[in-house]
């Protein structure tokens, strides 16, 4: 099925226009993405792993979940839905954390992703062993301790991927967290 975005300015103010996602990412077209980062009470921060048949950054361990905003469709929204797509994983919108949101563009090959993304933070200690990946999207998934998804963003993003914007966000998290305890 194709997917439909709404056009966004460079602001990130809808303009009226939709768009297919191939007319979006071939012509550069600005639109809506989302993402959710899982955190438990350990501070570690669940991640998935994409699926070798990924065209964007195959292999490679990314956010817990995240993806297009669908014409008419909010933010939060997106994050839900892509959630229970990719990991069958029930998020509430009650428990999603606003983070901010920020533009982005990455170019691979013949593919133009210039996005206005949203970045929301969930607090839950939930068994990863009990979600069920969608194949062609998620090959695994995993806890990853606060200190070394740090060193990774420092480190070049090592094993993770350089998505603009997403794993700073990560980290603003972890200082609020960090003010909220003194």
């Amino acid at each position: 099925m194709e997917e439909f975005f709404d056009v966004l300015d460079e602001n990130g103010v809808f303009t009226g226009e939709v768009a297919s996602r191939e007319k979006c990412h071939s012509e550069g077209l600005r639109h809506k993405a989302v993402v959710a980062f899982v955190v438990n009470s350990k501070e570690q921060v669940l991640l998935q792993k994409r699926s070798a048949s990924k065209k964007l950054w195959p292999n490679m361990w990314d956010v817990t979940s995240g993806g297009h905003v669908l014409t008419g469709e909010l933010g939060f929204e997106a994050a839900i839905r892509e959630a229970k797509e990719e990991l069958d994983l029930e998020l509430k919108r009650e428990n999603m954390i606003f983070l901010g949101s920020g533009l982005s563009k990455h170019i691979k090959g013949d593919i133009i992703n210039n996005h206005m993304n949203e970045y929301y933070i969930v607090e839950d200690d939930i068994d990863e062993t009990k979600l069920k990946l969608q194949e062609e999207e998620v090959s695994s998934v995993k806890w990853i301790d606060r200190e070394e998804i740090e060193t990774k963003i420092k480190n070049n993003y090592d094993g993770i991927t350089d998505k603009t914007g997403c794993w700073e966000y990560l980290l603003k998290y972890y200082e609020w967290l960090d003010k909220k305890k003194r």
